[in-house]
C-alpha cells in the first residue's frame, strides 16, 4: 500500500469529514483517477514523435499508454479524421496514488522558478487540470533519449461535488497551489 494511499484513509478522511461536517465517511471526496494526457500534432504527419511520446509517457506512468486518434477533420491543422494526434493514461487505484506522490514530492519541485500551482483550474465539478511545460520533470526520463521536449495536461479527477470540496482534498494531499 503506498504511502498517499495510507495518508488518505488515516489521516485526511477524518480531517475532511470534521471540516465539511459530513455524516458519513462515505460522503467524503475521494480521488476517482488521474487521467495524463500528450498531445502530439506532429504525430499526424510523422509516426516516431507517437512513438516517443508512447515511451516517455510509459515510462512516467508504469503503465500501457493509449493513442488517441482525432474526431473530425480540420483544413486549418492539416488533419484528417482518424489520425494519431497523441497519448494518453488513466491510473487509478495503486498506480495512482504512487504516481501522484512522485508528482507532488519528486517532479514539481523540479519545475525551474516553481511557485506553486495554480488554485483556478477546477472545471466546477471537483476536477482539477494541472498542465506541466516539459516532460523532462521526471526523473525516469533521460534527457538523451527525447526526441521532442513536449507537455503533458494531469487532470486529477475526484468525487468532490464542488471545487472547495476538491481544493481542500487536493490541498491535504500537499498539492502545492499558490499563496
Amino acid at each position: 500500500m503506498s504511502n498517499y494511499r495510507k495518508l488518505y484513509d488515516d489521516v485526511i478522511i477524518k480531517s475532511l469529514k470534521d471540516e465539511f461536517k459530513y455524516s458519513s465517511i462515505m460522503q467524503v471526496p475521494k480521488l476517482d483517477k488521474i487521467v495524463i494526457n500528450m498531445g502530439c500534432g506532429d504525430g499526424a504527419r510523422d509516426h516516431k514523435f507517437i512513438e516517443a511520446a508512447l515511451n516517455d509517457l510509459e515510462t512516467i506512468t508504469g503503465q500501457k499508454a493509449v493513442v488517441t486518434k482525432a474526431k473530425k477533420s480540420i483544413a486549418g491543422f492539416k488533419l484528417r479524421e482518424g489520425q494519431s494526434i497523441g497519448v494518453k493514461v488513466t491510473l487509478r487505484g495503486e498506480k495512482m496514488y504512487e504516481f501522484m506522490e512522485r508528482l507532488i514530492k519528486v517532479a514539481l519541485p523540479r519545475v525551474r522558478d516553481f511557485r506553486g500551482v495554480s488554485k483556478t483550474a477546477f472545471d466546477g465539478n471537483g476536477n482539477y487540470t494541472l498542465g506541466i511545460k516539459e516532460q523532462l520533470i521526471f526523473p525516469e526520463i533521460e534527457y538523451d533519449n527525447v526526441v521532442k521536449v513536449r507537455g503533458m495536461d494531469i487532470v486529477f479527477v475526484t468525487t468532490a461535488k464542488t471545487n472547495e470540496e476538491a481544493f481542500a482534498l487536493l490541498k491535504a494531499f500537499g498539492m502545492p497551489f499558490k499563496n
